[in-house]
Order: structure tokens, then sequence, then C-alpha cells
């Protein structure tokens, strides 16, 4: 197995994209901590993990909360003693129909961008004891370009992180610890995402993929155990888009 030994903790692991990482993560042999904001959401991934024959817990996660972050780690060091793999899946929809709210900004900046921030905060310093460790940050092709009606703060939020995995990258190379990010394409909706789940907008953005129809949660997935597994040993401060030629156009 691809990830055999190893612990991993995810973001947003309650749903859609980090749902579906948890559970190959799980396949692949990892020992996995589900954290999210939705504990009943999250207890259902662990269950399900758990009936296929892995190893799984949950712990309830803000993902812009320091204080939540450090309890996140020493209670999975405290249950399994390392940290290998942290996987940043949390988010929130840039679907907005006031592209100029400020409150959308300031959601995204704290969930989005300073999340991924904290998370590597708490989660590096165990990896560099370690002397190893990957970190895979989810991002977005919004982290490229701009669109036509997704709130700016999201576009900035997604960029951040893709330059904050970057930096971590080249920071941390030193200490065995490898960060990359993963730029999704259109994905199926969010559960808050009203906008983007229009039927019309779906049906433009995916005239406008060259690949012609929507992601698969799983594709994301695969992307995710690629470069979490030691098969990208030596690939860090990479961005791999999973958007169906979007980016390429």
């Amino acid at each position: 197995m691809r990830l055999e030994d190893k612990v991993a903790i995810i973001t947003g692991a309650a749903s859609g994209m980090g749902a579906a990482t948890a559970k190959m993560f799980a396949a692949e042999g990892a020992k996995i901590i589900v954290t999210d904001v939705a504990a009943d959401d999250g207890a259902a991934v662990v269950a399900d993990i758990v009936a296929a024959g892995g190893e799984a817990r949950f712990l309830k996660l803000d993902v812009s909360s320091e204080d939540d972050w450090a309890s996140a780690v020493s209670e999975t060091l405290s249950a399994y003693g390392q940290i290998d793999i942290l996987v940043n899946s949390a988010g929130v929809t840039g679907s907005a129909s006031d592209l100029l709210n400020t409150q959308t900004w300031d959601v995204q900046m704290d969930v989005v961008a300073k999340g991924v921030f904290l998370s590597m905060q708490a989660v590096i310093p165990v990896m560099q004891k370690a002397g190893r460790g990957a970190i895979v940050n989810v991002s977005s092709i919004s982290g490229f370009v701009g669109q036509p009606h997704t709130h700016m703060g999201y576009n900035a939020a997604k960029g951040a992180i893709r330059l904050a995995t970057k930096s971590a990258a080249v920071q941390f190379a030193s200490d065995g610890i490898r960060v990359n990010s993963v730029h999704p394409g259109i994905m199926p909706p969010m559960k808050n995402s009203a906008q983007i789940a229009n039927p019309e907008g779906r049906r433009q953005r995916i005239a406008a993929t060259p690949a012609q129809r929507e992601g698969r949660v799983e594709e994301v997935a695969y992307a995710n155990l690629f470069l979490a597994s030691d098969e990208a040993s030596f690939i860090t401060g990479t961005e791999l888009p999973v958007d169906g030629g979007l980016l390429a156009q």
C-alpha cells in the first residue's frame, strides 16, 4: 500500500474532495485524522473508513483557530505519535451575489488563506523533528485566473495558497518536508455554492473546459495521493492542476 504506516491529517474531510481523499488514503494504509466543523458528516466519513477496514478518527477543527490547531496536533501525537501527511482541503465557496462584499473577503482570508498558514505553522515543527513530511494544499484554478462570478476574495485566497506553498517548499525542503498544491477546476458544487450550482452557469463553465465535463472528487483525491506518497519524493513547490485542460488554453 502506498501510505502504509503513515498518519495523515486531512481538513475539510467531512464531504467532497476532503472526504474522498480521506477514504482513498485510508484504503492505501494511512491512519486518518478526519477534521471538519461538520461533526456529524465527519463522523460518517470515519464510520465509512472503519467499515472498509481502515483506521480513522474525527476531530472537530476550525482551521482559522490557532488553538484548534494546537489541540489537533496534540491529540494526533497522543494517538499515533507522528504526523507524516497534511492535506489542506477545507474551504468556503467563492460563489457570491455581491462581488464587492467585505464580509466575503474577510471569510476567505480567514478560512482559506489563514487556515492553510495555521495548519503549516502547527504541523511543520512536528515534521521537522521527524526529518520528513508531505503537505498538500488544495487550491483552485481560481488561484491562477479571475472569474466573472467568483468573489475576488476567493481568487486572492486561493492565490495566497499557491504562493505560500512555494514559500514553505523552499524554506523547509532541507528538513525533508515537501509542500505542493493541487488546483481543481470545475467540480460538483459545495453545499452552499448557490451561484456555482446554477445550471446555466455550470453549462458555461463546462463548455469552457477542453475535457467538456466536470471533474470527479476522486480525481482530485488521486492527485493528492500521488503528491503525499513517496512516489513524489523529489517533487516540491509545484502546482498540479486537475482541471480538464482549462488552464492550458
